[in-house]
């Protein structure tokens, strides 16, 4: 990812220091060009949303993607002050937002806890703001969550991992945790990035540490 190359600003903006953005709403394909399901729904009955931060969206996109019970996936920015930013804006540090994964996904075909061992396996969430080389607000790692119940299975999975990483001998979880404001759909040309680029830039690296299922 070209971004990944120099480092941005490492503390998020004050609302009232982010960058203005705009009314309109970022033009997107309307199919995932993988799974050709649509990717502003409508979705299945019964499907949930969450929203995932793992650094760089695109590994983190095709993570997700192919579980089976995942409906759908997009490459977002979440959980910042300016409206409809666009990727470099988000770039500059200067609108809070971190770059996010929606994942539409039907709980009666895969577990919430399922989708959160991948999430905490995948990436390095200890880093701050940070992944890797991947240096800034927008490469946090962060759970944004659309449900109550979602938010409590979200902490008692934070609290397995972060005794595994104990026993490890690695530090605690950084990850922001938070109900979901609004997702920002990214630019098409991020959509599915290593679907379309099979050779593209990915900077995902776990811990090695595993995240146990709930008993």
């Amino acid at each position: 990812m070209i971004s990944s190359l120099f480092s941005r600003p490492t503390t998020l903006p004050a609302a009232d220091e982010a960058l203005p953005g705009r009314a309109a709403p970022m033009e997107v394909a309307a199919a995932h060009f993988v799974s050709g399901h649509p990717l502003k729904g409508p979705y299945p009955e019964g499907a949930e949303i969450i929203y995932f931060g793992l650094g760089c969206f695109w590994g983190a996109e095709r993570l997700f993607w192919t579980l089976p019970g995942v409906y759908v996936t997009a490459a977002g920015y979440q959980g910042g002050a300016t409206p409809n930013p666009d990727y470099d804006e988000v770039c500059t540090g200067r609108t809070g937002h971190a770059e996010t994964v929606m994942v539409v996904y039907e709980p009666d075909k895969i577990s919430l806890d399922t989708l959160l061992k991948t999430f905490w396996e995948e990436h390095d969430p200890t880093q701050g703001m940070r992944q890797g080389n991947d240096v800034g607000t927008q490469y946090r790692s962060a759970i944004y969550t659309t449900t109550e119940a979602q938010f409590e299975t979200v902490q008692a999975s934070r609290e397995r991992f972060d005794r595994q990483l104990k026993a490890a001998g690695k530090g605690p979880t950084t990850t922001e945790i938070a109900p979901a404001g609004p997702f920002y759909f990214a630019e098409t040309y991020h959509q599915q990035y290593l679907a379309k680029n099979p050779n593209g830039y990915c900077g995902l690296k776990g811990t090695g540490v595993s995240c146990p299922l709930p008993a």
